[in-house]
């Protein structure tokens, strides 16, 4: 059985590290995976605000070189959060205690061009990700980033990131083209003479969070690593992450009337749209087992699991402090739909979840009611869209939230990833 977040906490559990925490959604994910967290860096002062507010999670340590974070004890239930940037974060104190390395580290510019000017500028993440690990040498590592990573223009450079992750201790020298060191490291990776524990394997996984349990249309790359003296077993990691959720299952429990059991409110006008458009628009059968149906927007307000239902938004709605006691559940003016700009269908998993107030391109934030009217998203129904609990209190004005949201990992994105790295851990080879 998979870890909860009410895990009893022993001197056995495995201990994790985030970086680039943001908003708290992989760093919930690993935390209710079962590892103890034993530090949190984040640089930006709202989602810093969210993880010390919120129950559980994080405490806050002043960044000091000279006195580094205190390891929290067993009982514990918060974590130091070190506010500042990560490259003035020492991590040496954390050697050989530390089971999971994680984050979303930033890595821009996005293109070969920008990368050969300076790809080492404030917007990379990756280099301090690869510090840490020569300080720390962590069994494992979970990286969550975006999908145009692997697109043509910049697979060269993935791949040299890949290679990084593989050797993190040989590193470049001062100066050096990262062209130039991708040649040393593969050399090296040829030779294979590097001592195993400071040498890491590395798999990539294009993911769509929809395909776990996500209500939400999220293309994501997620890269994770093992410490190969551990011996994992990445066959079965493999498998473990599988995708458990599909829109051929969505469109077949549509056909046989089940999603509608579920959500006997809806119009039958509406009702006939979606069954027109899955009739013209069909998705692949699934060709191995028997997957889940996709979650869409209406399952995400009607409440997922135990989740009670959200109330509706009306127009008297806007700005109020909050509709029906749930936090962060305010009406937003100003919705528009055009070209280029289309809202959300109820009966779809959202698009992805950007980060800013409104109008950002392709109309992610704004949802069309079966009524015919349409209008913001509160911020309370995107974090449901994100699998953020109810509870999880977001800091800052409703710009800086959506922010938060839009730069976070799903958490139950992020729990499928990091359930299947504890069971590899427990399964390897110990030291």
């Amino acid at each position: 059985m998979a870890p909860t977040e009410n895990s009893q906490v022993t001197a056995q559990t495995p201990r994790s590290v985030e970086l680039f925490a943001g908003g708290g959604g992989l760093a919930m994910a690993i935390k209710h995976a079962g590892f103890r967290p034993l530090l949190l860096n984040e640089f930006a002062k709202y989602a810093c605000e969210t993880l010390v507010n919120n129950k559980d999670m994080a405490h806050r340590h002043e960044l000091d070189s000279e006195r580094p974070p205190p390891i929290p004890g067993e009982f514990e239930k918060t974590a130091p959060l070190v506010a500042g940037d990560v490259a003035k974060v020492e991590f040496d104190y954390l050697r050989g205690k530390v089971e999971l390395l994680s984050g979303g580290p930033p890595c821009q510019p996005f293109s070969l061009g920008g990368i050969a000017k300076g790809d080492e500028d404030g917007r990379n993440g990756f280099p301090e990700m690869f510090r840490a690990i020569r300080e720390m040498r962590p069994k494992a590592v979970i990286c969550e980033n975006v999908r145009g990573l692997l697109r043509p223009s910049f697979r060269p450079y993935f791949d040299y990131i890949k290679r990084e992750l593989s050797l993190p201790f040989e590193k470049r020298a001062d100066g050096d083209s990262w062209r130039h060191h991708d040649d040393f490291l593969q050399e090296i990776l040829e030779a294979s003479t590097t001592k195993l524990d400071e040498r890491y394997d590395v798999e990539h996984f294009p993911v769509n969070a929809a395909d776990y349990g996500v209500p939400q249309i999220r293309q994501r790359v997620i890269i994770v690593a093992f410490r190969r003296d551990i011996d994992a077993d990445l066959s079965r990691f493999r498998e473990l992450v599988q995708p458990r959720y599909s829109e051929a299952s969505l469109h077949e429990s549509m056909l046989d009337g089940s999603y509608w059991r579920r959500h006997p409110s809806v119009p039958g006008s509406v009702k006939r749209n979606v069954m027109d458009r899955i009739a013209r628009t069909p998705a692949d059968l699934p060709t191995e087992g028997k997957l889940l149906p996709w979650r869409t927007l209406r399952d995400a307000l009607a409440g997922i699991g135990d989740q009670p239902p959200l109330p509706p938004i009306t127009k008297d709605d806007l700005n109020k402090i909050a509709v029906g006691g749930f936090s962060d559940h305010i009406g937003w003016p100003g919705a528009r739909i055009y070209p280029g700009h289309t809202p959300n269908e109820l009966d779809r998993p959202a698009k992805t979840v950007k980060a800013g107030v409104h109008g950002v391109p392709g109309g992610e934030s704004v949802m069309l009611l079966d009524n015919g009217d349409h209008r913001y998203m509160t911020v309370r129904e995107a974090a449901r869209v994100m699998t953020f609990p109810d509870s999880w209190q977001l800091a800052g004005p409703r710009g800086e939230q959506m922010r938060q949201l839009g730069n976070a990992v799903p958490v139950a994105l992020g729990r499928v990833f990091a359930d299947a790295v504890r069971t590899i851990l427990s399964e390897a080879k110990q030291e």
